[in-house]
């Protein structure tokens, strides 16, 4: 039977992105640097209802009740007011009840609108001296480890030297230990020392004391053993018995967004309230030592690194409070095949266990980052460029006018970027299609070249990064964006409730961040 002519161009298109993303492969010796050069062109492919769905999150009850009732009754009171002195004694009555109505409706408006979240603080842990590894020195330990074979060893020094970590990464003790020690014993210990590391410092900078906790949640992928972690955290701070917590696993690198988006929730129905989330990843039980160059990426780079985040709900807190949470959007791929294959742990052909990153990744990345941003846009952009936006897709889509797509300016709806430094590949190809500077992007590559990917805390040694180059004034809007395994393509959009001071000494940048920003090596190279 033959398939419909929709069909057919739908197959055509997915085949020709697979096809690039695999030649690409082929011609390259680096799966991280050259698997993909740029992401395929989203714009060309926006779906209305994405568009719709962006609209649908602005239109809560609280603002239809604003726009419906209480707007249309505020010309009638104006001209009420404005009248003479004999209409305004007649018209006493309609005053009052026009007076009555608006603090009614005013008031019910009040009552609905979404409890505002903001972020008190947060801490992201720095290891110690001794957990550095420099690129040469891990290139060293893999040659001398025994477990790779030589072309193993050369494909992870080339991607290494390329990958734009720098040699001042962080990694775990059982790791660099000679023999390496990949043991559940050391996988708790470098659990254990990431997220109380964070959590001391959270406590320390803020004044909470840890039985004020009433949400906890803890993301971490890879590593999930019994007690949880969460579990972990409240034996080691004593915190209260009827404590709200949740242990979020295999969720990969846009964990902490899901978090972030959780507490969120949680925190509107439940007034008065603190809530910890906790972003780690744990690198000890998860190394790779198979010469399958799918799953030798990761040995590449991830380092060691965590996040702890203070959110809070109470009134009293805005005013020392950092950040207020605007938005969160969301977005799952995974009823795709490809899409939830793309970042699949599995074992090799000699049933060692790794996490395999397949050749259609950049383009899994490039859909899901579409359809996320499609959706944020409504909420975030100036109208002057959602109206461009629309009248261009209203075009292509309804008049069916071969028209170039209009690229909205994000960098009219926020000031600051953190994208996930998953990579130099991944961070090349949004800054060109999102057309941004690469004082944007310097966070990113700045985090990446100091900290290496420390999954889904990398988001906030970004944040930090900015704080700490004194970039953060009142008002600024700040774009949080990660991708994880699934396939998730994850957003958070937060305002500045004051200006930041750069000389914090708890900032994990404080002690190098006149170093930076460095220079790279470009793709090219």
């Amino acid at each position: 039977m033959e398939r419909s002519d929709a069909e057919m161009i739908k197959s055509i298109e997915m085949k020709e992105e697979r096809l690039l993303a695999e030649v690409a492969f082929k011609d390259s010796s680096s799966m991280v640097i050259k698997i993909r050069r740029k992401l395929p062109d989203f714009l060309h492919s926006v779906k209305l209802k994405y568009v719709k769905l962006g609209y649908g999150y602005s239109c809560n009850p609280a603002t239809l009740l604003l726009f419906l009732l209480v707007l249309p009754l505020l010309p009638g009171l104006a001209f009420t007011l404005f009248s003479t002195t004999q209409a305004l004694l007649l018209d006493t009555a309609a005053l009052l009840t026009a007076s009555t109505l608006l603090t009614f409706f005013f008031g019910i408006y009040w009552a609905k609108r979404p409890t505002p979240v903001y972020l008190v603080d947060f801490a992201c842990y720095k290891p110690h001296h001794h957990n550095k590894l420099s690129v040469d020195s891990f290139v060293k330990m893999s040659e001398e480890c025994g477990h790779f074979e030589p072309d193993s060893v050369n494909f992870q020094k080339k991607i290494s030297y390329r990958s734009g970590l720098g040699d001042e990464t962080y990694f775990a003790r059982g790791i660099t230990s000679d023999p390496p020690n990949l043991s559940m014993k050391e996988a708790r210990l470098e659990a254990e020392e990431v997220m109380f590391g964070a959590l001391d410092s959270l406590f320390s900078k803020t004044g909470v004391e840890p039985k004020e906790i009433g949400i906890l949640i803890v993301n971490c992928s890879l590593f999930n053993p019994t007690p949880s972690l969460s579990a972990m955290i409240v034996n080691r701070y004593k915190l209260r018995t009827d404590i709200k917590s949740f242990n979020l696993g295999g969720m990969g690198c846009s964990a902490g967004l899901i978090s972030v988006d959780l507490a969120k929730h949680l925190l509107q129905a439940n007034p008065k309230s603190y809530a910890v989330v906790v972003s780690t990843e744990n690198i000890t039980l998860n190394w790779y030592f198979g010469n399958d160059r799918s799953m030798l990426l990761c040995n590449c780079i991830f380092r060691m690194g965590g996040a702890a985040i203070l959110l809070s709900n109470r009134g009293r807190d805005w005013g020392r409070s950092k950040y207020e949470l605007v938005h969160t959007v969301r977005t799952h791929k995974g009823a795709d095949d490809n899409s939830y294959k793309c970042v699949y742990q599995r074992e090799d052909d000699k049933g060692k266990v790794g996490v395999s990153l397949a050749r259609e990744l950049m383009a899994v990345a490039g859909d899901s980052l579409k359809t996320n941003i499609t959706t944020l846009g409504p909420l975030v952009l100036p109208l002057s460029e959602q109206l461009m936006f629309l009248i261009t897709l209203m075009k292509r889509k309804v008049m069916g006018a071969k028209v170039r797509p209009y690229i909205p300016d994000f960098k009219l709806a926020f000031e600051h970027f953190c994208i996930h430094a998953g990579g130099r590949a991944v961070l090349d190809a949004i800054q060109k299609n999102l057309q941004l500077t690469e004082w944007h992007m310097e966070p990113s590559r700045m985090t990446l070249h100091r900290f290496g990917n420390t999954s889904s805390s990398s988001l906030w040694y970004e944040l930090a990064y900015t704080e700490a180059k004194g970039r953060v004034a009142t008002g600024n809007r700040v774009w949080q964006i990660a991708f994880g395994s699934g396939f998730k393509c994850n957003s958070a959009v937060w305002k500045a409730l004051r200006q930041i001071p750069a000389d914090a000494k708890d900032n994990p940048w404080f002690d190098c961040i006149h170093n930076y920003p460095v220079q790279l090596p470009t793709s090219s190279s």
